[in-house]
């Protein structure tokens, strides 16, 4: 079980209110502690996917107080360990209220998504020379027809980050963390396509390489394994698994090797062969943001005043509309295209 710990500054006068408040929740273990130089100190020991509906409650009622503070960590183990939650009896589960819609079991707070995305999703010196070094390993790969090459580039490619944020920020209607991600993913793509085209101006090259052919024609399996891409990455972030790796794999199989092979075919001149990689790169793109997207929305993930959430339901209902009439779109264009 994953655990949690809440850090929690409050008034002394507040100390009851807040006990009372708590009194509602999942919390495997309590402390306070009085005397604090800025009021009491609270602590909460609770599984990770229990976190959100307590820091809600708390910031709702609190958040108004100038001595207020809230701090979350992650906890590696806990002596002694927790117990498992035993099974409800029948009696219990029929006065048991209902479960929040907004909440879904099996994620990390809202908070916590957000503050780990924005380490991730942000524009950087080092997010630029990843981005140079995984388009260069990439691009060797692809001209010596190396999957192996090709898979190294994908491991260190930083494209997951900015593109789960980017529908992360669509679901919370976050107009600042989405200019944030959209300034990351617009600045990576131009330097991936600037590096490649350089590439494939200077170095000659057959376009009828393997590796090449196969990126510059789109089906419905590349349409499929980007909207896994896109699923896999998202859930990666709101379920908290220590490792990101893996699923960064999956969104770079379906971002970086088209988009590399767009500009070394475009450097050297093979346009007609240039427009399948970049309709493939399009439609990746566009497959893992909706996808994105949608997972938030299952998930649950939403704001935490009314007035916001209902700006994101807005925002998303649009996002989808977008992201769905152009994924319609260039499935007319790949069909077409295909037909001809």
């Amino acid at each position: 079980m994953a655990l949690r710990l809440l850090e929690i500054v409050l008034p002394e006068e507040d100390e009851k209110a807040a006990q009372d408040l708590l009194k509602g929740f999942d919390v495997i273990h309590f402390w306070h502690e009085r005397g604090h130089e800025k009021g009491v100190f609270i602590k909460l020991l609770l599984s990770a996917e229990k976190t959100e509906p307590v820091l809600d409650a708390l910031e709702k009622r609190f958040s108004s107080k100038e001595v207020f503070r809230i701090t979350l960590l992650p906890v590696e183990a806990s002596i002694p360990r927790p117990e498992p939650e035993p099974e409800p009896s029948s009696r219990e589960k029929k006065v048991q209220p209902e479960p929040d819609p907004k909440t879904v079991g099996g994620r990390i707070s809202r908070e916590e998504l957000y503050a780990d995305i924005q380490d991730v999703a942000g524009f950087s010196r080092i997010y630029m020379v990843m981005v140079v070094l995984s388009s260069l390993v990439a691009a060797i790969g692809i001209l010596r027809d190396s999957m192996a090459i090709i898979i190294g580039a994908m491991v260190i490619a930083p494209l997951l980050g900015p593109n789960v944020g980017l529908s992360l920020a669509t679901a919370l209607a976050d107009a600042t963390l989405a200019r944030k991600t959209l300034k990351t993913n617009i600045s990576g793509i131009l330097v991936v396509l600037a590096v490649s085209l350089v590439l494939g101006l200077v170095i000659t090259f057959d376009p009828t390489i393997p590796e090449i052919v196969s990126r510059t024609k789109v089906g419905l399996g590349d349409i499929i394994l980007a909207l896994a891409s896109g699923t896999a990455g998202t859930l990666a972030f709101t379920s908290g698994l220590p490792s990101t790796t893996l699923v960064g794999v999956m969104v770079a199989v379906a971002l970086l090797p088209p988009l590399v092979t767009f500009g070394l075919l475009v450097g050297a001149g093979h346009e007609t062969m240039a427009m399948g990689a970049l309709l493939l790169f399009l439609t990746n793109l566009i497959c893992v943001n909706l996808s994105g997207v949608a997972t938030f929305l299952v998930q649950g993930i939403r704001p935490l005043t009314w007035w916001e959430a209902a700006r994101a339901k807005k925002a998303m209902r649009r996002a989808m509309l977008l992201w769905v009439l152009l994924l319609t779109a260039l499935v007319f264009l790949i069909v077409f295209s295909q037909g001809t």
